[in-house]
C-alpha cells in the first residue's frame, strides 16, 4: 500500500458507507474474546448517516444469543472486484423497532422471513463502530496488479493504494453528518 491517510467523524463515515455499499457482504464475528471465533456471511442493509450499520437477523438465532452475551463484534467487509478492504471493531444491540423494520425492509428479505415484514422473529442488528481500518486502491484490480507487476521488474516500490484507521464516528448528530456529504 502507498499512502496513509486516517480519518474522523464524517469523512470516517462516508468512508465506511462507501466501503460497505460497494462490497454490502460481510464476515460478522461475534464471541471476540473465545477461539474459535463464531463467524457467519451477513448482508447489510444499511449504513446510516450516524456510521451504524444495520443487518437483519432471528430473534432466536444464535448471533443474537451472543451479543446478548457480549456485545463486541467485528465486521470484515472484502470487494474483491476493486481491491477494497474494510474491518470494523464495535458494540452490537438488538433492535426490535416495528418502525426502523419497516424502514429497512426489502423484498430480499422475505428469503429469510417466511412471514414477510410481519414475521414475529424479525430482529434487527445495530452496530455502532468504535473504530476500523480500510485498504482502498486508487485504480481498481488490474491497474493494481500491473503496477506490482512493474514495481517487482523495476525495484520500486508501488503506491497504488491508500490505508488508515476510521473512528471517532459518533461524535456528531446525523444532521451534521448529512449537511457534511459531497
Amino acid at each position: 500500500m502507498g499512502t496513509t491517510q486516517d480519518l474522523q467523524h464524517v469523512e470516517a463515515i462516508k468512508k465506511i458507507q462507501e466501503l460497505v455499499e460497494a462490497a454490502n457482504v460481510c464476515l460478522f464475528a461475534t464471541e471476540l474474546t473465545r477461539a474459535p471465533l463464531s463467524v457467519r456471511p451477513m448482508s447489510t442493509s444499511k449504513v446510516d448517516d450516524e456510521g451504524a450499520i444495520w443487518f437483519f437477523s432471528k430473534k432466536d438465532s444464535e448471533k443474537n444469543e451472543h451479543i446478548q452475551e457480549d456485545d463486541q463484534v467485528q465486521l470484515l467487509y472484502s470487494n474483491n472486484g476493486s481491491s477494497e478492504y474494510l474491518s470494523l471493531y464495535g458494540y452490537a444491540e438488538i433492535v426490535r423497532d416495528r418502525n426502523k423494520i419497516e424502514e429497512l425492509w426489502t423484498p430480499i428479505a422475505k428469503a429469510w422471513f417466511k412471514g414477510g415484514i410481519e414475521d414475529p422473529s424479525i430482529t434487527l442488528i445495530k452496530v455502532t463502530p468504535k473504530e476500523g481500518h480500510y485498504w482502498d486502491t486508487k485504480n481498481g484490480k488490474v491497474i493494481s496488479l500491473i503496477k506490482i507487476a512493474a514495481s517487482v521488474l523495476t525495484g520500486k516500490t508501488s503506491d497504488d493504494g491508500v490505508e488508515g484507521k476510521v473512528e471517532n464516528m459518533t461524535s456528531y448528530s446525523p444532521d451534521f453528518v448529512r449537511s457534511h456529504k459531497k
